[in-house]
């Protein structure tokens, strides 16, 4: 049964889905599959079809033929990317070593005050919480990743990148909650709990492991928690609250991956890889 306690969008699933087996495909994924697919997960046809437009027209995905001639789509080099960075994170998540900060400081000039939002919006999302009104901080192993976007987006003019420790006055963990809303992250994370502690514990209640099943549950899993690592940017446990249940959602998305991930790639026609 597919939990109805969580909404879905069809464009996100679509790149869910390419990220977990899409990309293992030997050619483009044909339409007709894309439709199988998503409707095991409760995406009608209409929907696939205007969320690949949409998908189409930010260039993250493009027309191809496959070998037999149908219609199908495969992945731009740009989402290539996005996924393995998304791939990173998803698969780190969780608190992590105590390496110290990377800065983004930035100044955008009032005739390109477009920039300027674009830049804040791109750094909130990369999981950047705000020291101060144009000074930007995250953990130190995000510094390559976001390199890569503000590069990658035309907005590494306007920005400085530094590395560096906290040195006070107050101390870090204060500091951290000033620099991200940690209630709002934990709220993100008990509701992945919620939805997905007790598929777990039905899978650990069952001895088989039905492919279509397995390739549902996981889908959807995994269409909720890749989101999560870009909203926590896995800091330090020291820093973080007791109890903090990043750890709890990180531990239960990957009892997922690994016995539901392998099943569903069957499902999925493809080879399970990684």
């Amino acid at each position: 049964m597919i939990n109805v306690s969580e909404q879905h969008a069809p464009r996100s699933l679509i790149v869910t889905l390419y990220g977990a087996y899409g990309r293992s495909m030997p050619g483009p994924m044909p339409v007709a599959e894309l439709i199988r697919l998503l409707a095991a997960v409760g995406v009608d046809a209409p929907s696939v079809r205007s969320s690949v437009s949409r998908l189409k027209r930010r260039g993250l995905l493009l027309p191809a033929r496959t070998a037999e001639g149908a219609a199908g789509y495969e992945l731009s080099v740009e989402a290539r990317q996005l996924l393995q960075d998304s791939d990173r994170r998803t698969h780190g998540a969780g608190p992590a070593e105590d390496a110290g900060w990377v800065l983004a400081v930035f100044s955008v000039p009032e005739s390109e005050r477009q920039k300027r939002h674009v830049l804040r919006s791109r750094l909130a999302a990369l999981g950047f919480g705000t020291a101060a009104p144009g000074v930007w901080v995250a953990p130190a192993r995000l510094y390559e990743e976001t390199r890569r976007v503000l590069g990658r987006l035309g907005l590494d003019p306007y920005v400085d990148l530094f590395r560096g420790d906290h040195l006070g006055f107050a101390a870090t963990a204060e500091a951290v909650g000033r620099w991200w809303d940690l209630a709002a992250i934990a709220k993100e994370h008990e509701r992945f709990l919620d939805a997905h502690a007790p598929v777990l514990r039905a899978w650990l209640r069952r001895a088989d492991t039905p492919p279509e099943d397995a390739y549902r549950d996981y889908l959807l899993a995994l269409d909720s928690f890749r989101h999560l690592p870009y909203a926590d940017p896995g800091l330090p446990a020291r820093l973080l609250p007791a109890d903090w249940p990043g750890i709890a959602s990180a531990e239960v998305f990957r009892a997922l991956h690994e016995r539901l991930r392998d099943a569903g790639a069957d499902f999925a026609g493809v080879r399970a890889e990684g």
